[in-house]
């Protein structure tokens, strides 16, 4: 073989290697801008204002209960004393290492209100709720979930929301519903909805809050971090 011919064989060689590292070059690079704009596109949810408490209450787990029963929100109440307890007992963790919320929306709702509210409004306020004194049969003329003496005769099995929140846990009381229970009592008491929807808000038990809907923040919650349960 001739120099020159060897000279021309090393050129198209050459060639033919530049072009295709420059291939793999683009492809790669190709590949390194789809991933790269796949990461920026991908989802996360919006914050609001509104929603911030969540990240303000202290604690390296969180929960949160979701309840629309009077039933569901006993269950919630119960399950939520013996989360805060085995944490303590088994894990050695503080109440302020655990945030954790329960929702009261739709018939759960009036159980966010304190006792003058169930002794002034207990008629329209257990009709809609569906519930009674499991003792009398009765209106609860008081929170029935924040007082004592029921047992196994309830749900909460003789756990208060007072001695709940004195751990930590906190309530948040759906307002769209607050609003229908006004309603309600309005029309019974013959007064200004307005006006008891007012009092509702102002009368709730303690570490309650009320927030714009309980779905809405059982929503919220579960963007911020919350493992859900369903009481």
């Amino acid at each position: 073989m001739n120099t020159q011919s060897s000279s021309l064989e090393r050129r198209s060689f050459l060639t033919r290697l530049n072009t295709g590292v420059a291939s793999f070059a683009a492809m790669a690079g190709a590949a390194m801008a789809q991933e790269k704009s796949t990461a920026t596109a991908r989802w996360q949810p919006a914050r609001h204002e509104k929603d911030d408490w969540l990240d303000q209450l202290p604690g390296k787990h969180r929960l949160v209960f979701d309840t629309t029963t009077p039933e569901a929100i006993g269950n919630a109440i119960f399950f939520a004393n013996s989360f805060m307890g085995v944490n303590r007992s088994e894990y050695g963790l503080q109440n302020s290492d655990l945030a954790v919320v329960i929702v009261a929306r739709f018939r759960s709702t009036p159980f966010g209100y304190n006792d003058a509210m169930w002794t002034k409004y207990r008629m329209p306020m257990a009709a809609q709720a569906r519930v009674e004194d499991p003792k009398t049969r009765l209106a609860p003329k008081t929170n029935p979930y924040n007082t004592g003496g029921y047992g196994a005769l309830m749900s909460n099995r003789g756990v208060t929301w007072d001695s709940l929140a004195k751990q930590g846990v906190h309530l948040a009381v759906c307002s769209v519903s607050t609003r229908g229970y006004a309603g309600n009592i309005a029309d019974a008491v013959g007064a200004n909805v307005d006006a008891i929807f007012s009092e509702l808000t102002a009368n709730l038990v303690s570490n309650a809050r009320m927030v714009p809907a309980g779905i809405v923040i059982v929503n919220r919650a579960q963007e911020r971090g919350y493992s859900l349960v369903s009481a």
